[in-house]
């Protein structure tokens, strides 16, 4: 088959499209044909050699893909060859073929293509277990998401939406601004003109950039807030007035899916199935997709990517 592989660590060009050797499915896993993998954030760090995959994954990029079983191995449950799946990988999606635990594997939702399913399972999964599972999020209240015109972002607010919570979201153009507001956020905040700690009070903050935020959303939180860090982009080392988050009675979490295991995983997918699915089915919430770029060309959609210029999920297609 042919993969994407990370030549040397570096920018776009150092991505190629070989010949690699075909994946067999171990015990416990399915052998999935790749109809469309994703672009994310995480693929970039590991092609520049901050973000290596857990040990025993694939060594190509690709966190999420759709596709169809073509093969299952010994103690699989649920799922035969034929079947339409979309799944949560720990690598591997930039490639033709991928196995995967069949605890990572989900039925793709209908109402949507099966190419469109790829851009679903890391965004439905990261947002279900960390807003939903880690934040708590409940009906009537508040969710602050920075970065709202990410994959993670739209679908955050999607999600917050249809379960019956208010949404603010900070993104930096007034064009994202209104596709934001089109998708139900309540309030839109441009980081790069407003300060969204003086603007913003919430429940649950869903953060993507670390350090240089930290004190910000220790201000914005509510008494028995909680702040859901999941991305470093302003930096790993901050400091805090503990006294302030002693005196709300907040909590703040740091929280990463790629690394757990499969059985912790599958937790978070079934949440997915049984809570987000029904919602994508009835069309409650959509992938929000910017574009779609042929997977060998995949160097193009990272660099698409890391212009900044997307809203929604980037697309590898076959």
């Amino acid at each position: 088959m042919r993969a994407i592989v990370i030549t040397a660590f570096g920018g776009p060009e150092v991505l190629e499209w070989r010949e690699v050797p075909d994946p067999r499915p171990e015990r416990g896993e399915v052998l999935i044909e790749v109809t469309a993998s994703a672009v994310n954030r995480a693929d970039i760090l590991q092609r520049v050699g901050m973000y290596n995959p857990p040990e025993g994954e694939s060594p190509y990029p690709g966190l999420e893909c759709s596709g169809i079983v073509t093969e299952v191995g010994a103690d699989v449950v649920g799922f035969a060859p034929g079947d339409e799946v979309c799944a949560l990988l720990g690598g591997g999606g930039y490639a033709e073929r991928v196995a995967v635990p069949w605890q990572q594997v989900m039925p793709a939702p209908s109402g949507v293509s099966l190419k469109e399913a790829a851009g679903l399972p890391e965004v439905a999964c990261t947002v279900w277990a960390n807003v939903f599972m880690t934040g708590r999020l409940r009906r009537q209240e508040t969710l602050l998401v920075h970065g709202g015109a990410s994959g993670i972002g739209t679908m955050a607010i999607q999600l917050a939406k249809a379960f019956g919570s208010r949404v603010i979201t900070t993104a930096g153009s007034a064009e994202k601004l209104e596709r934001l507001r089109e998708l139900g956020a309540d309030e839109v905040i441009n980081y790069r003109e407003e300060n969204f700690a003086e603007k913003a009070e919430a429940d649950v903050i869903l953060d993507i950039m670390g350090a240089k935020y930290l004190s910000g959303n220790i201000q914005v939180l509510r008494t028995g807030g909680r702040l859901v860090i999941i991305g470093l982009q302003g930096g790993i080392v901050g400091e805090i007035d503990l006294s302030a988050l002693m005196r709300k009675r907040a909590a703040i979490h740091g929280t990463m899916l790629r690394n757990r295991s499969a059985d912790e995983k599958g937790v978070v997918v079934r949440g997915v199935v049984d809570n987000v699915w029904p919602l994508v089915e009835a069309g409650a919430v959509r992938p929000v997709v910017y574009a779609e770029v042929p997977l060998a060309e995949a160097a193009e959609a990272q660099r698409m990517l890391d212009s900044g210029d997307h809203i929604g999920k980037i697309l590898l297609v076959r």
